[in-house]
């Protein structure tokens, strides 16, 4: 029995008595109602036996919740193993793999999958790709190759992912394809109702409802459905017979489970991959440092387009940028790409900040526009309206500057609504569209429009873009984070990708910034070599397994403490924990660093100072390893 108590010096199975009146109904996956230290909690039934170690009396079951097994053998033991890498509390990883139940959804029977697919995958979509047609055929036979795939611009991405799950379903086998959001997940959804027809498919996400969610997992559970699209809500879905396991764009953070034991998606399918002896597929236009360790390590094999086709695909250049003290940002030859762009079709314009001027400054001496009220930055949300605190709400209409006493406001940073602003007086009579946090388009059609959109709201253009133009790269690369220039060469290729055949490319920017060159030569590859070198040199991960404790000074002290590191372990720290832009706390971190190798260890001696700081009722710390940012 596993009992929803997530303490981790209880986090083991215990052994109950199953009455007689339910012996037909407590199976194992089922819910159950048990009596824990004084109290009903729930739990899952794992196995029935006829005999226990323990020796004592056990206690009976309170009563069976529900005789539908939602936990399968093979699941749990993946919570055990992730709970296990993650140093976290086995009943947190069931919360992830089950979702609540919905009584009335439960009593509905599942519909049966539509009629078999009418036609064979098409090996011919993945001609491009070296081998992607023998990894297809592999699928189809029963096997399990597993592939870190770096998609070519203007590939339909999608649709291939669709054929790679036909194959699998043709071999009897069935599918979990992973991406990052919701758009992502239509989109996938789409191609394999294309491919595979109606009804052969569930998306399970976090935007469902509660019955829609429960409906559609237990399609799955009972093995109506063999092939599940979603967001990392899916990852744990108990797919039957599991053939293929695909994760899109594994860099994009949304990947990573923001609730403790905070793991990540690509994680999780590998461990998963491995138990389970399925095939894995690691996607994207870009590479992360992770996947390049995949193929070193040789668990997967690299499936890339040749540079023929690449070239065919794009042209993609970097143009300097030009004085932002003028105020044009956008420079000459930017525009002219533009021009030529809309000739064919629609041309997509990427900023990294949403709003109009999300950064304000005094336009004599650039001192930023702080507030008179809470000393939080100014913004404007219109060309009409006046600067208001980005914190506290407040507006300003006659603010002056502290330093010089100018009342003249500049945007050294602008938003998508002041470029969509800028584009349409540069082009009269062209529709522009935008596309932000506050309204994300999903498709836009062949029509010669400019569409001005943010990081990760970029639509898909019906045959793609004519022109990709790239705003303000030095924006995104002023991030202070270890993956900065990493997760900038992601944001682009992924905007760049959404070209159609024979597009154009630019990027304003550094032409001589090495992410910038990976840019212009489709090189996602080799910027990932670089990257993952310079990391091995610093110790940093993934060269390096990590971890982080963050907490008060005294809770901190004590689990550092307790704490029986391996003996080439790094500690680092604690320092006070910097919450820029956030309410101060009294918070402190410390960073542990063991080679790669050496990670079992640490997540084990991390996991045995979860069960010793539980058993001793101490106050709290927060534990991650490998944490996306330090």
């Amino acid at each position: 029995m596993l009992v929803d108590v997530p303490l981790a010096h209880l986090d083991r199975p215990f052994d109950y008595a199953v009455p007689a009146k339910d012996a037909a109904t407590a199976v194992p996956g089922a819910r159950v109602k048990v009596r824990f230290a004084g109290q009903d909690v729930d739990g899952f039934v794992l196995a029935r036996t006829a005999t226990s170690e323990h020796t004592g009396r056990l206690q009976p079951l309170r009563r069976v919740v529900s005789a539908e097994p939602v936990l399968h053998p093979e699941i749990a033991e993946l919570t055990a193993s992730i709970a296990e890498r993650y140093a976290g509390a086995r009943a947190d990883v069931l919360r992830l793999a089950v979702p609540p139940r919905h009584a009335a959804t439960e009593k509905e029977p599942s519909a049966a999958a539509g009629p078999s697919p009418a036609g064979a995958p098409d090996p011919a979509t993945w001609e491009h790709v070296v081998h992607g047609p023998a990894f297809l055929s592999h699928l189809g036979s029963g096997a399990a190759p597993r592939a870190v795939w770096g998609s070519a611009p203007g590939d339909d991405w999608p649709l291939m992912l669709a054929h790679a799950v036909a194959a699998t379903l043709a071999g009897g086998r069935g599918s979990l394809v992973c991406v990052p959001d919701q758009r992502d997940a239509q989109r996938v959804s789409a191609a394999l109702d294309a491919v595979l027809g109606p009804d052969h498919h569930v998306v399970l996400s976090a935007e469902a409802g509660p019955a829609k969610r429960y409906r559609e997992f237990l399609a799955v559970s009972r093995g109506a459905r063999r092939v599940v699209v979603g967001t990392r809500s899916a990852a744990l879905a108990p797919v039957h017979d599991l053939g293929l396991l695909v994760i899109w764009d594994d860099g994009d953070d949304l990947h990573a489970e923001p609730r403790a034991p905070y793991p990540h998606v690509r994680e999780m399918l590998a461990l998963r991959a491995t138990q389970q002896d399925a095939a894995m597929l690691v996607a994207g236009f870009a590479r992360t440092c992770e996947g390049l360790l995949l193929l070193r390590s040789g668990w997967a094999h690299e499936l890339v387009s040749t540079r023929a086709v690449v070239r065919d695909r794009a042209r993609v250049d970097v143009v300097p940028a030009e004085d932002r003290a003028v105020g044009s940002r956008v420079p000459r030859a930017a525009y002219d790409v533009i021009r030529e762009g809309l000739a064919s079709g629609p041309v997509l314009v990427q900023t990294p900040r949403a709003g109009y001027a999300p950064s304000l400054a005094c336009e004599r001496c650039r001192t930023p526009a702080r507030c008179a009220t809470c000393a939080g930055p100014l913004v404007l949300g219109g060309p009409t309206t006046p600067p208001t605190c980005r914190w506290c709400g407040t507006a300003d209409p006659a603010w002056a500057c502290r330093e010089c006493g100018h009342r003249g406001l500049r945007a050294p940073v602008r938003g998508e609504a002041r470029t969509a602003e800028e584009l349409g007086r540069s082009f009269a009579g062209t529709t522009i569209r935008s596309s932000s946090s506050e309204r994300v388009l999903t498709e836009v059609s062949d029509r010669p429009d400019i569409v001005v959109a943010t990081v990760g709201a970029e639509p898909p253009a019906q045959g793609g873009y004519a022109a990709v133009v790239i705003l303000d790269t030095w924006l995104t690369l002023a991030r202070e984070d270890l993956r900065a220039s990493e997760e900038a060469l992601r944001r682009w290729l992924g905007a760049a990708g959404l070209v159609r055949p024979g597009g154009r490319v630019v990027a304003v920017g550094d032409p001589a910034l090495p992410v910038l060159q990976a840019l212009v030569r489709w090189d996602p590859a080799g910027f990932a070599e670089r990257e993952l070198a310079d990391r091995s040199d610093a110790h940093l991960p993934p060269a390096a397994r990590l971890a982080t404790i963050t907490g008060e000074p005294g809770p901190l002290d004590d689990a550092l403490t307790l704490l029986d590191l391996p003996e080439v372990a790094d500690l680092l720290g604690p320092v006070p924990l910097d919450r820029a832009g956030a309410a101060p706390r009294d918070e402190q971190r410390a960073v542990i660093r063991v080679p790669l190798a050496s990670g079992p260890a640490l997540s084990d001696a991390l996991g045995e100072l979860q069960r010793v700081r539980s058993a001793r009722k101490l106050d709290a710390v927060r534990i991650q390893v490998d944490p996306l940012t330090i």
